[in-house]
């Protein structure tokens, strides 16, 4: 029907898309030669974002030792970048414990109240060791990192275990469907945006070159990611990196990143957190291309981005769709960036009626992957 319709009938997604790109601005340092995989959070008025940086050269990789974690704030009002700091490197020292020799990698960023941001990160060294999970915790009043870090855990079936690769494989394979891929020592990595639901903090946890994807709820001390169920059939289809959300009527949904077959996204459903189905194909995505997809809920409406497969002046991840819907069934086009500057790994989240983005855009890299970008996706319209 013409009234279930969200947007108008002469709505042009890329004019749409043009228009937010023209107002996006730099968030990465000038000394920054390679970023990626931002994520963020907003309260009192600013942003928080957290990122992979480094200064050597443009990209990133687990096996860079170089790459760090750094937190930019941004005031909302002005779009000032009013502070970065760098908070996790390989070999840092801190109070009570010194960081391995590795990378510091896919960070992410959770208000704990209205003063205290707990940012966690990876640290990592492949070949070498098992990758563990740290968190450090910023001071909103003080604009300041304390000076100790902490290990994060994984409440897997066996029991409470550090946060490293080989017991998230281990609770997989011990899992009702099972898993048949081997184990890695790095890659395990909180993913998707932190979500709220009755009370509780849900997130999907990803291991990108292990191939396996779970829904985790956290525990209340912020610190113990509990493992509710696994989702990663058909495994031949290495399905990784996935965007979850829940739909009107309660069932959870995950899209996924596929890096086998077609490479396009594949969808998994469940009524419990648990129990999942095998990822199947959508219609409305027939193009998409091996990348971070979306999955948010603004207001009512859901807003999934996918990258697209079409390529603009020959770059990779250069069109990313956003498409709209109210129940997650009948989707209709949004945005569609197309940029040779990429539009990759975006994040977006609202406050106070505006929805906000983090992206990774590029010049001249093949990889795209040398600056943050942080911006407004649009006002939420009142219902």
């Amino acid at each position: 029907m013409a009234d279930s319709r969200i947007l108008p009938p002469d709505w042009d997604p890329r004019a749409a898309a043009d228009r937010v790109l023209a107002g996006l601005i730099n968030v990465s340092a000038p000394q920054v030669r390679g970023a990626h995989d931002a994520e963020f959070c907003v309260a009192g008025g600013r942003a928080y974002i957290v990122a992979e940086a480094n200064d050597q050269r443009a990209g990133e990789a687990a096996a860079w030792p170089f790459v760090y974690c750094v937190l930019t704030v941004v005031d909302l009002a002005t779009l000032r970048v009013e502070l970065t700091l760098p908070f996790a490197h390989g070999e840092q020292l801190f109070d009570n414990a010194t960081l391995p020799p590795g990378a510091c990698f896919v960070p992410r960023v959770l208000a704990l109240d209205d003063r205290r941001l707990r940012c966690y990160f990876a640290s990592e060294q492949p070949g070498v060791r098992q990758s563990q999970t740290w968190y450090r915790d910023f001071d909103t009043q003080r604009m300041a990192f304390d000076d100790t870090i902490h290990p994060v855990r994984l409440r897997t079936a066996a029991g409470i275990r550090p946060m490293e690769p080989c017991w998230f494989h281990a609770d997989a394979v011990a899992s009702p469907g099972g898993f048949g891929w081997p184990a890695v020592d790095f890659g395990l990595y909180i993913f998707d945006s932190f979500r709220q639901f009755e009370g509780q903090t849900y997130v999907a946890l990803n291991n990108y070159p292990g191939a396996q994807n779970a829904l985790a709820r956290l525990n209340d001390a912020h610190d113990t990611f509990e493992l509710v169920g696994h989702y990663n059939q058909p495994a031949n289809l290495h399905l990784t990196e996935s965007a979850v959300n829940r739909l009107p009527d309660g069932t959870w949904l995950a899209v996924c990143r596929q890096e086998g077959g077609d490479r396009n996204y594949r969808f998994t459903t469940s009524a419990d957190g648990r129990n999942w189905t095998a990822g199947e194909p959508w219609a409305s995505v027939p193009s998409g291309s091996s990348s971070k997809p979306t999955l948010e809920c603004f207001d009512g409406v859901y807003h999934l981005g996918w990258q697209d497969s079409a390529m603009v002046g020959g770059v990779g991840r250069s069109v990313f769709n956003i498409d709209v819907s109210r129940d997650a069934r009948h989707w209709e086009r949004k945005y569609r960036f197309e940029t040779t500057k990429s539009f990759q790994y975006p994040t977006f989240h609202a406050y106070d009626g505006v929805v906000w983005l983090t992206v990774t855009h590029g010049d001249s890299d093949p990889s795209r992957k040398e600056r943050i970008m942080f911006g407004q996706l649009e006002r939420l319209v009142p219902a």
